[in-house]
């Protein structure tokens, strides 16, 4: 039996939201992974998968990790995080 309180998502669920830096309003990316405790069955972190371009002409994909702790709402159709600038990768 599930709590009432508590939320389930899939992560193909998941995986479709934009990921929204409320920072600077940019959109990040797409979840690729997720980080779990499997001790005691909480995610950690995002793995979101970005694209960076070299020279401005060729992209790479990049992975940037968000902790669960950076994550402000999970909505609908997206996923508002807290992304200081200067570090873009969350530990």
């Amino acid at each position: 039996m599930y709590d009432k309180g508590v939320m389930f998502v899939l992560l193909t669920e998941l995986q479709t939201k934009d990921i929204i830096n409320v920072e600077n309003g940019q959109k990040i990316g797409y979840i690729n992974d997720l980080e779990i405790d499997v001790t005691v069955g909480v995610v950690l972190a995002l793995v979101v998968t970005t694209r960076s371009k070299m020279f401005g002409l060729f992209g790479q994909d990049e992975e940037l990790l968000i902790r669960w702790s950076n994550i402000d709402t999970i909505g609908e159709d997206v996923i508002l995080v807290r992304l200081p600038q200067a570090n873009r990768q969350i530990e």
